[in-house]
């Protein structure tokens, strides 16, 4: 039996929530930012790019959010559309906000950074009035990226989300997605995530991101076991812990644990995108009723291919390309 029960007579499969940005990654790649000077343009952030991700699988997603009125705000709002992405709950914010930025530096294909831009930014402008519960009672499932809790109103927009979703059986998945350029202190990090944490089915972070979670209150373990044990007390059914290049363990409510296996990649061109194409393939496979294992393994797989190309969002690959990608290691 499913550890994890999507209900089936609703229109849209996925929908994700919160952060919508421009990703700048360096052309001029072996070297550090200061010697940069051109830069490609793409759509970013997390939950944008696991939204991506789902809907190149051949899932039906849309996307809960705000836009600055601008140009890069029609090139986010022009480009999820392309993608067969629902942008009907994608707002366009008229208070001056702008786009947040995404500026990234490729020194190796293992030293890589991002320097990013988020002051007065659109995504945190969300409100309450812009989720609405018929569109959370028409989806499968729900992805809600812990930055959107950074500031109000966005962080209200959040928990307004989440008790619909709970509200109409709506699968909650929660993408830790720390980002330190917008929270004001890690205390908040970890008191605002943690509430959201409860209350998800399904939880993913990496190891520094559950630390973050646990550091308000007591000494830190950093034990996996414990960590998933902590959240398993809740809601979640499935706790999964991503160490990089190291694969991924999930841990799940009746007890057992998953060893995530690992893709080489055979020409590495940067890190980062490698956790959101392993969090759309992997919820891809649970939506289609795999078992754990099989999840891990499209996600491992996903990734491999992602952080092969200079870009995050255009680079998510089909269901098709990624089991030819398993099959070639087979």
């Amino acid at each position: 039996m499913s550890l994890i029960t999507f209900e089936q007579d609703r229109p849209m499969d996925f929908i994700g929530l919160g952060r919508l940005c421009i990703d700048l990654n360096a052309n001029e790649i072996h070297r550090p930012m200061e010697e940069t000077r051109t830069f490609t343009k793409y759509v970013g952030g997390s939950p944008a790019n696991i939204t991506i991700a789902i809907a190149q699988l051949g899932l039906k997603a849309g996307f809960i959010g705000r836009v600055s009125d601008d140009q890069h705000g029609r090139f986010i709002t022009h480009y999820l559309t392309e993608k067969g992405i629902d942008t009907s709950s994608v707002i366009t914010d008229k208070s001056g906000s702008v786009t947040g930025l995404a500026f990234t530096e490729i020194k190796s294909p293992t030293d890589c950074s991002i320097l990013m831009y988020r002051d007065n930014v659109a995504d945190l402008k969300l409100e309450t009035g812009d989720v609405s519960e018929e569109y959370i009672r028409n989806a499968k499932a729900i992805m809600i990226s812990g930055t959107a809790l950074a500031k109000s109103p966005s962080r209200e927009a959040v928990f307004k989300a989440v008790e619909l979703a709970r509200k109409h059986k709506v699968v909650v998945f929660f993408d830790i997605d720390y980002r330190p350029w917008t929270w004001t202190s890690k205390d908040e990090v970890g008191i605002y995530c943690s509430l959201i944490a409860e209350k998800s089915d399904v939880i993913l972070g990496g190891r520094e991101e559950f630390d973050l979670l646990e550091a308000p209150f007591g000494p830190l373990e950093k034990d996996d076991r414990k960590t998933a044990d902590r959240w398993l007390a809740h809601q979640a059914k499935i706790v999964l812990v991503k160490h990089g290049g190291d694969g991924s363990i999930a841990f799940t409510k009746d007890g057992q644990s998953f060893k995530g296996k690992i893709f080489p990649a055979r020409n590495v061109v940067k890190t980062f995108g490698a956790g959101d194409s392993f969090a759309g393939a992997f919820i891809y496979g649970m939506m289609q009723g795999w078992n754990i294992d099989r999840c891990q393994e499209f996600g491992a797989a996903s990734a491999s291919i992602v952080v092969q190309s200079h870009s995050c969002s255009d680079a998510m690959p089909t269901a098709e390309q990624i089991q030819e990608h398993i099959d070639s290691y087979k």
